[in-house]
């Protein structure tokens, strides 16, 4: 399975905004988006930050979601084809979209500190839905699907740590944590109210409709 590899904050840097790629780092003063004069990774990042076309900026908030969410270009394409088949606002069926993979829900109950830290969860079969594993990250979940850490892997100290942390965060509305059985219960789909996520979606549909 392919993936991202290099450092990850500088693809914040590279988008002047957090990611939250790293888990409990992106939340402290360890983070490089804090606490200093900020510019892109690389030799000559100062000057990246100069004005940008508009085409440039749709460009960014899409380099940004992307690679918020750990999905590479195709696959991105092909989600936003499919959201702009369904009946409603483009940009939002995309955002949720995006938000009903199982990989981006584990990270969202608590599971895991980060979306990659959830990936690998998912991949090594430690997630059920429903009550059975499954292992694929891009697994759309549906209103009503049980998502719980399997029983053996609810001692691991990644997931005990995790949730430990997630007390001191903000509940997900759409999504319903039992943090004592480790589960999960997808209360509704989510709307663009309940997505938290700093992106202009309709910079993107403007990108893709080019």
């Amino acid at each position: 399975m392919a993936r991202e590899t290099g450092g990850k904050c500088k693809l914040c840097r590279r988008e002047g905004t957090k990611l939250f790629l790293k888990g409990d780092r992106c939340f402290s003063t360890r983070c490089p988006m804090e606490g200093r004069k900020q510019s892109a990774p690389g030799q000559h990042g100062a000057r990246m930050r100069r004005k940008v076309s508009e085409y440039g900026l749709q460009l960014r908030e899409k380099q940004k979601v992307r690679r918020m969410y750990g999905v590479f270009e195709r696959q991105f394409r092909n989600y936003y084809k499919k959201a702009a088949r369904q009946k409603g606002v483009t940009g939002e069926n995309l955002l949720q979209l995006l938000e009903r993979r199982l990989d981006n829900v584990v990270y969202r109950l608590g599971f895991a500190p980060s979306r990659a830290s959830a990936r690998q969860l998912v991949n090594h079969r430690h997630i059920l839905v429903n009550g059975r594993p499954v292992n694929i990250a891009s697994f759309s979940v549906a209103m009503g699907d049980v998502i719980e850490v399997k029983e053996k892997s609810r001692g691991m100290e990644l997931v005990k740590y995790s949730l430990e942390k997630q007390k001191q965060r903000e509940a997900v509305p759409w999504l319903d944590l039992q943090a004592r059985d480790v589960r999960g219960v997808v209360r509704e789909l989510p709307s663009r109210d309940t997505v938290t996520v700093p992106v202009d979606e309709q910079a993107i549909v403007e990108l893709y409709s080019k």
